[in-house]
């Protein structure tokens, strides 16, 4: 198959689907989802979406309270431009179907989560994105200009690199032309032509041997770009949210949403301790990151294998209202949230690194934006204030669109692109090779690259991955494409991405925190 599209976009998150609603008027719009199209990250987004709705709640404030969550290396001209737009984009969401909570008033229930000093984050009960997911799916799929590729596994942008003469490998001036995707039913390599593309991607969570990402996590969108000599920035900050639930056999761990601590939820150790309050002043609301560490911090000293998070004091039938995923969840693995205190550990959550994008989410490679998670707009900083993911989607997707449909009409195609050649290649018939690798992989990152870090393991990290990087491109030149083999070679590239910006940042701040550069007011 080889097509041609005005509008192109990786992702079917709210990212992806927000984008396609802004543009299919305009041309014709083709969305590749590596699976099913309700199957996101954003479906698994428990929490919510924070913005300013109602008095004494501020834009200054929500600015602040970014800028602080960020450690200040969030960039302040980005945060204002999110956190100002983000009432208008919450209203459209509305119009598009999303049934946020209200209270008998009218007004809409708003929660507040660590690190936002006030309430601000819109929810529905505690699934919100799954809300979202389902409002923007049924307007896109009802839309005439738009088609969906499901279960399309995309395995690189295409770019002048790919013309195969000298003068084009060797210029710096690199365009997008579009995508080459695997075909789930010729298993072959077909290639769709774009004037724009939008990768909407999501996060790279299952680079850790712990996470709370869906399964498709795997990076492909930053490993894609970092393969096309794109910019990258700040895959250092890799946000450990501090409670998913301690299951052990279960992947992805299942998350226990911040604003269960919003609502009262306090942390303990096993003894039934609290111990917040030895690290921050604002106890079991602090900042996720540092949540996080003091979590493994007491899990390391105690030589627990998890903590508690205690419901136990909150009345019934306002808990299991609020928050029913989460109450039948704990029911089901035989543990009434209601009664007894719930055991939680941090998982990998959310990469604050990604493509760097400027305030139009375009990248550093022409025609190419990107939007969501696998993007670096630079509104997260060193640590990511809970509920600004979907909200940064929300902005950037719809500043994307301001901008591709201002340029499209006058974007050429370009009909030299070759068709991928596979010749020479053969079935794998080892997939233990692959498993085998992307195991080593997570656990090397969950050791030495993970909530705390120190220079001696990063340089152990990087030494491990170099051996599994070089056995698996040689398995990958020889191979037939698989999903498989092509998600573990993205998974390399952002670990390495992750490691090697670690190794870079000399000093402790956010969500990196190495031993080896204590902070000083620590």
């Amino acid at each position: 198959m080889r097509k041609k599209v005005d509008f192109l976009i990786i992702g079917s998150g709210i990212a992806g689907l927000s984008f396609a609603l802004k543009v299919a008027k305009y041309g014709r719009v083709c969305i590749v989802t590596k699976t099913n199209a309700e199957e996101t990250a954003t479906k698994y987004a428990q929490g919510g979406i924070a913005a300013v709705m109602y008095n004494p709640d501020t834009h200054e404030k929500h600015i602040k309270d970014t800028m602080i969550a960020g450690d200040n290396l969030s960039d302040e001209k980005i945060v204002r431009i999110t956190i100002s737009e983000s009432t208008e984009r919450i209203e459209e969401l509305i119009d598009w179907g999303t049934r946020f909570d209200r209270v008998k008033s009218g007004r809409y229930d708003l929660a507040k989560e660590g690190g936002h000093s006030e309430y601000r984050v819109l929810h529905h009960k505690d699934n919100t994105g799954n809300e979202i997911e389902r409002a923007l799916l049924n307007q896109v799929i009802k839309h005439p200009n738009i088609e969906i590729l499901e279960n399309y596994f995309t395995v690189d942008i295409i770019t002048q690199h790919h013309l195969g003469t000298e003068l084009f490998k060797k210029s710096k001036n690199i365009h997008c032309y579009g995508v080459y995707v695997l075909n789930p039913l010729t298993r072959d390599v077909d290639t769709i032509l774009s004037k724009t593309t939008l990768l909407a991607t999501g996060g790279s969570g299952n680079v850790y041997n712990t996470t709370t990402n869906p399964k498709l996590a795997t990076g492909d969108g930053i490993a894609m770009v970092y393969r096309a000599k794109g910019q990258i920035a700040n895959m250092e900050f890799f946000q450990f949210h501090p409670t998913s639930l301690f299951n052990p056999k279960e992947k992805p761990s299942f998350l226990i949403t911040e604003a269960l601590r919003g609502f009262g939820a306090i942390l303990k150790t096993l003894d039934g301790k609290e111990f917040m309050e030895k690290y921050d002043k604002r106890a079991s609301l602090a900042p996720r990151d540092i949540v996080a560490r003091a979590i493994d911090n007491e899990m390391k000293i105690r030589g627990d294998e998890h903590v508690y998070l205690d419901c136990t004091h909150l009345n019934s039938n306002e808990l299991i209202t609020h928050f029913p995923t989460i109450y039948a969840k704990c029911l089901s693995i035989g543990v009434d949230i209601t009664k007894e205190m719930l055991p939680v550990i941090p998982a990998a959550h959310y990469s604050c690194g990604g493509i760097a994008v400027d305030e139009y989410a375009r990248t550093s490679i022409k025609n190419l934006y990107a939007s969501g998670e696998c993007a670096h707009t630079g509104l997260h900083g060193a640590n990511r204030l809970a509920s600004n993911s979907l909200l940064e989607s929300a902005v950037f997707s719809h500043r994307a669109s301001i901008d591709a449909l201002k340029k499209f009409r006058d974007i050429k195609y370009c009909d030299q692109i070759p068709e991928w050649d596979a010749e020479g290649t053969v079935m794998n018939e080892e997939m233990i090779l692959i498993t085998q690798s992307i195991k080593e992989l997570q656990q090397l990152m969950s050791n030495y690259v993970g909530i705390v870090r120190s220079n001696l393991r990063l340089k152990r990290a990087l030494d491990r991955l170099e051996i599994i990087y070089h056995e698996t491109e040689l398995l990958y030149e020889k191979s037939i494409l698989s999903v498989e083999i092509c998600e573990l070679r993205n998974l390399i590239n952002v670990a390495y991405l992750i490691i090697k910006m670690a190794i870079q940042r000399k000093e402790s701040i956010g969500l990196h925190y190495s031993i080896d550069y204590p902070k000083i007011n620590e």
